[in-house]
């Protein structure tokens, strides 16, 4: 594309202008290969990028490109987390979109690498990729080393938890404080199988980058190899042409949910998988999602569910070996296109499996369905997700009486104060898409109810999305939400919430005659905001869409 916008005589301004930068007219003769770059100083996960990026441009200076860094935004989640902020961080997903696709076709690049750590951030990145549609490949941040406390391995979930243990009296403000220093030794994204780290394993089953990408540690040498070898891949995928549709197609959509559900990775993902299908014209929904996690064995079970973190999970093979596992029964399509400009299954076929505590067996799975699921019923008639894999076997089926909440904080509150009891269902609604607006995690009120010892003998119930940081029964994405008149904003104290994820129902147990009444009387909450979130909440759709902006007005 630079070749035929930057030669000839009429492009000597446009010459003169890559000259102010230093470029040279040899260099000008070659690939221009934008790096984009999530690096802020704010982000844990992103702090650490420009070493990786001086890792990319040794590669494509070495495959004959010329690498040019253009930078993104991107809100670190844990600091946004509990507050207003976090308002923008699924939201961000779609400026960071319109940013990749104004930076690339702006400056006319050949090709890009992306380099990020946050799952927004990497959502972002893949959807403004398939919008350009120029050769582009991923790199991730890597997953932040596991911290030590009293024995134990913790992360960013345990300080979560710590702050309800210190309101229960279970830890003292001196404890707490020892845990924070110590729970994230260094950068990177969170050490468990959060939503960051989950969106960087799923893009190695999609085909967007090299292998070992996902689990390969921050801080490690592996890292950087990776990030000189997807430099020099970069060169051959423009070389060939190979662009983002041409690899993400509905097979490699399918490979990604597949792998999604065999982690028991983030309920996150389920919204950007769907947001960036939908940029490559590929329609998926809940169905296809449930019908892939049926199909599906989780192998795995990871941070926040149990101590084996991300670092565990790539010394037992990483992502390869799971496809290996998951390829013995055909539920991987080996055949589909990679960025290592051949199948998947070359990047599977001679991995395999070095420790079945971390990675276990196809034929000995820890559940023979997969980690996440959805729900329907009448209380989520157009869906609803939960992470099955973070669930005691015990709250597979439960039913009690809701506590209703129409904003996170509230319902926090409701739990530090004691007013939730054992048996509740919480409720927390007008935290949807377009009810928040901007979807918030609800990692505060799960971790209070973990610090609580509530974790195994109450629900959660919501509009809004949950981290991977979530354990407990912590259902998701109820749609149609609240503000859109969804039979979540019906719900009264008192009433019985019936929750059946094996028959995968969510049931709000109140005669229909009630609820025809309760809806002529409903006037759903408006949210009072200006600025990005207005438009954001005049043009977002549900989360059973993938919360993405409309494209017809």
């Amino acid at each position: 594309m630079s070749q035929e916008l930057y030669s000839g005589y009429e492009k000597a301004p446009q010459r003169a202008l890559f000259k102010a930068l230093g470029l040279t007219d040899d260099e000008l003769k070659k690939p221009l290969i934008a790096i984009v770059s999530a690096k802020s100083e704010i982000v844990p996960g992103h702090k650490h990028l420009d070493g990786i990026v001086d890792a990319i441009k040794a590669g494509v200076y070495a495959g004959g490109g010329v690498p040019i860094v253009v930078p993104s935004i991107g809100v670190c989640d844990g600091i946004a987390m509990g507050h207003a902020g976090n308002k923008y961080a699924l939201p961000s997903r779609e400026l960071i979109a319109d940013g990749v696709e104004t930076m690339l076709i702006g400056h006319a690049f050949d090709g890009a690498v992306f380099v990020s750590g946050s799952d927004n951030t990497v959502a972002g990145m893949l959807m403004g990729a398939a919008r350009a549609n120029i050769p582009s490949i991923f790199v991730a941040s890597g997953p932040m080393a596991s911290g030590s406390f009293k024995g134990k391995k913790v992360g960013l979930s345990s300080v979560f938890e710590g702050v309800a243990a210190v309101k229960n009296g279970s830890m003292s403000l001196d404890e707490l404080t020892a845990l924070e220093n110590v729970a994230c030794p260094g950068c990177g994204s969170s050490n468990g199988l959060y939503t960051a780290n989950s969106i960087n394993c799923l893009c190695e089953a999609l085909g967007m980058s090299l292998a070992y990408n996902g689990t390969a540690m921050a801080n490690g040498g592996e890292r950087i190899r990776i990030a000189k070898k997807t430099g020099l891949k970069i060169c051959d995928l423009v070389r060939d042409a190979i662009t983002p549709r041409m690899i993400m197609t509905k097979r490699a959509f399918t490979n990604a949910f597949t792998l999604d559900m065999a982690l028991g990775a983030s309920t996150n993902t389920v919204l950007h998988l769907t947001a960036i299908a939908a940029e490559c014209n590929i329609a998926l929904d809940l169905e296809t999602v449930k019908k892939i996690s049926d199909e599906t064995p989780t192998l795995c079970k990871l941070s926040p569910s149990c101590e084996t973190d991300m670092d565990d999970l790539g010394r037992a093979g990483g992502i390869p070996a799971v496809l290996h596992e998951l390829a013995k029964r055909n539920l991987i399509d080996g055949s589909a296109y990679t960025v290592s400009g051949s199948a998947l299954a070359d990047a599977y076929e001679h991995a395999h499996v070095k420790d079945e505590n971390v990675i276990h067996k196809i034929d000995s799975p820890i559940s023979n369905k997969g980690g996440i699921t959805v729900l329907k019923g009448n209380l989520a008639e157009d869906g609803a997700v939960v992470k099955r894999a973070a669930l005691d076997k015990s709250m597979l089926a439960f039913s009690g009486k809701a506590k209703c909440f129409d904003n996170e904080e509230d319902a926090v509150a409701a739990i530090y104060s004691g007013k939730i009891k054992k048996g509740d269902v919480v409720v927390i609604r007008y935290e949807g898409p377009s009810g928040g607006p901007g979807m918030r995690e609800m990692l505060s009120p799960t971790s209070a109810l973990i610090g609580m010892g509530l974790d195994k003998d109450v629900a959660l119930v919501t509009d809004g999305r949950f981290t991977g940081e979530t354990c407990g029964v912590a259902i998701g994405h109820v749609c149609p939400e609240a503000s859109e008149g969804g039979k979540i904003a019906l719900v009264k104290d008192g009433d019985i919430i019936k929750i059946d994820i094996p028959g995968g129902r969510l049931s709000l147990e109140v005669p229909a005659k009630e609820l025809q009444a309760r809806q002529k009387k409903l006037r759903p909450k408006d949210s009072d905001v200006d600025g990005w979130l207005l438009r954001y909440r005049n043009l977002v759709t549900t989360a059973a869409l993938g919360a993405v902006l409309k494209k017809k007005f």
